[in-house]
């Protein structure tokens, strides 16, 4: 990943939880900005925007499920990485918040290491894909994919996906017949030892099975197992 120094917005209300991040942020080497709320979160968004943004759920004002919708209603921030942290750590709380297109999520009371190797992860993950990978296009039907562009057509119409829905799809694309359980979906998305419910894996296909269209039933539901994308012969 390139060495230029990153900037992170955090968006917290918590005195005490928004010094701790912007020191150990700052130590980590990384420029941070700071919100109390989320009027200024949004604002401070479009004067300056980051490369990443931690953005707590539970804010005065616009909360942060109403922030991560318009940022990725968005043009202008519609890729922008958003980690989520959330005291609530309800199962419905995180689906939302994924399925309105955050890249990860941190409970509270949340261990620093964990945050920082989160940070991490997004930030390299969304650098590959904007320097492009050295994988050819999937051609698959009637469906296109163009891994380094982060570009999906349908019957030659651009579908818009997120970020996890396309890291999805092209887990599930590249090996077509091959049945994935909702872990290793996680795991090629993800990384390793992240936590997530099964409910949240089933909100991201049943979000792309949708957005996909005429394609949406290549990708198959195996039973009590997880899932598998159409194999053409």
């Amino acid at each position: 990943m390139s060495e230029e120094k990153k900037r992170i917005l955090v968006v917290e209300d918590e005195e005490d939880i928004l010094a701790l991040l912007q020191f150990n942020l700052i130590k980590a080497g990384y420029d941070v900005d700071c919100a109390s709320c989320g009027e200024e979160g949004l604002s401070k968004v479009r004067e300056n925007l980051p490369d990443l943004i931690l953005l707590d759920l539970m804010l005065p004002g616009i909360d942060g499920l109403e922030i991560c919708r318009r940022l990725r209603n968005d043009k202008m921030t519609q890729d922008l990485p958003i980690i989520m942290l959330t005291a609530r750590g309800e199962e419905g709380d995180v689906v939302r918040g994924l399925e309105l297109g955050a890249d990860d999520y941190v409970t509270k009371p949340f261990s620093v290491k964990v945050l920082l190797a989160r940070i991490q992860t997004v930030l390299r993950r969304r650098f590959e894909l904007s320097q492009g990978e050295e994988r050819d296009e999937l051609i698959i039907g009637d469906l296109v994919i163009h891994p380094g562009r982060n570009l999906v057509q349908v019957a030659g119409q651009t579908v818009e996906l997120t970020f996890t829905e396309f890291r999805v799809l092209v887990a599930l694309a590249s090996r077509p017949g091959w049945v994935f359980t909702r872990y290793q979906i996680v795991n090629a998305v993800r990384g390793e030892d992240y936590a997530v419910t099964d409910r949240a894996v089933d909100v991201q296909i049943a979000g792309l099975r949708k957005k996909l269209g005429s394609c949406g039933h290549y990708i198959e539901t195996v039973r009590g197992v997880g899932y598998r994308f159409k194999e053409f012969q």
